[in-house]
């Protein structure tokens, strides 16, 4: 005995949903390909530039082969430049920057989620109010207080600024509130002081947190510019981005010179975000920081 199979139908919707779906992925790949392009055309044009020599570049240059390549520009910018102090400098400033970063803005995540003390909703709207605050105006009066605490000048002055960062603050803060409270209470019960629920119970969970903060940090106290551009006087005692605007001159300007510092200089920024890409997404996507 045979049977008949009828084909199944379609919905009259579901053939528009997948080709809205299928446009839509197309029309975000084609701007993610578009920003790329923004992102990856000056960061080539800065290599090939950095290769070629100074005379062809001001002949032509628009001609990114004429002239040749070489590694000139490298060789002659590295034994020339302090740029080995300058990568000294930014790399210890960043380091500290970013350990007492995350010691005491995840403490301070901690307080806000889970303690209640008086004046805490006034605490949060001061760090809400942090987030709104340009660092431009706070150039002058942090000059000030530096200047008085005699710190103008030493690695202390870049790395004080940077610990207290709202948003640290408030990724910390939002995963602490995504552990469970039956775990914090167990821990409680089993008689742990907060400082021992904090160390024990809930860093080794909030890795991605640490993750994000640390490399965001690093990020920013890398290519800060204005503050450590007034702090430090010294050439030697400069960090990278400072140390390559001193590069640049309103007479003679060494275009391939100052595009192969630029190079050195932006380089370890692209290794550490190429080699902590994911975690950097796992923190954002679990801290549910948009």
């Amino acid at each position: 005995m045979s049977t008949i199979t009828q084909p199944r139908r379609t919905p009259a919707g579901g053939s528009a949903t997948v080709n809205g779906a299928k446009l839509f992925n197309r029309l975000c790949a084609v701007c993610l390909t578009l920003f790329a392009l923004i992102w990856f055309v000056p960061f080539a044009w800065a290599i090939i530039t950095s290769l070629r020599q100074d005379g062809s570049i001001t002949q032509a240059p628009m001609s990114p082969f004429a002239g040749g390549w070489s590694l000139h520009a490298y060789s002659f910018a590295w034994h020339n430049y302090p740029i080995g102090y300058w990568y000294l400098n930014s790399l210890v400033i960043a380091a500290l920057a970013v350990v007492f970063t995350v010691a005491f803005c995840s403490m301070a995540g901690f307080a806000l989620a889970f303690l209640r003390f008086p004046g805490r909703n006034v605490v949060i709207a001061l760090v809400t109010a942090g987030l709104m605050l340009p660092t431009e105006a706070l150039v002058l009066p942090q000059f000030i207080e530096y200047r008085s605490l005699h710190l103008l000048g030493t690695y202390w002055a870049l790395v004080l600024p940077s610990v207290a960062a709202p948003v640290s603050v408030f990724i910390f803060q939002a995963f602490f509130k995504g552990i469970p409270t039956p775990l914090i209470e167990a821990a409680r019960i089993d008689g742990a002081s907060w400082w021992r629920v904090y160390w024990t119970v809930c860093m080794p969970i909030c890795r991605p947190a640490v993750s994000t903060v640390s490399i965001l940090t690093f990020i920013s106290s890398w290519n800060a510019f204005l503050w450590p551009l007034l702090v430090l006087n010294q050439t030697k005692s400069q960090t990278i981005p400072v140390g390559l605007s001193s590069l640049v001159s309103n007479t003679n300007i060494q275009y391939a010179e100052v595009m192969a510092s630029s190079v050195l200089g932006f380089l370890p920024l692209i290794a550490v975000f190429l080699v902590f890409q994911r975690r950097i997404v796992q923190g954002v996507a679990t801290t549910g920081i948009k």
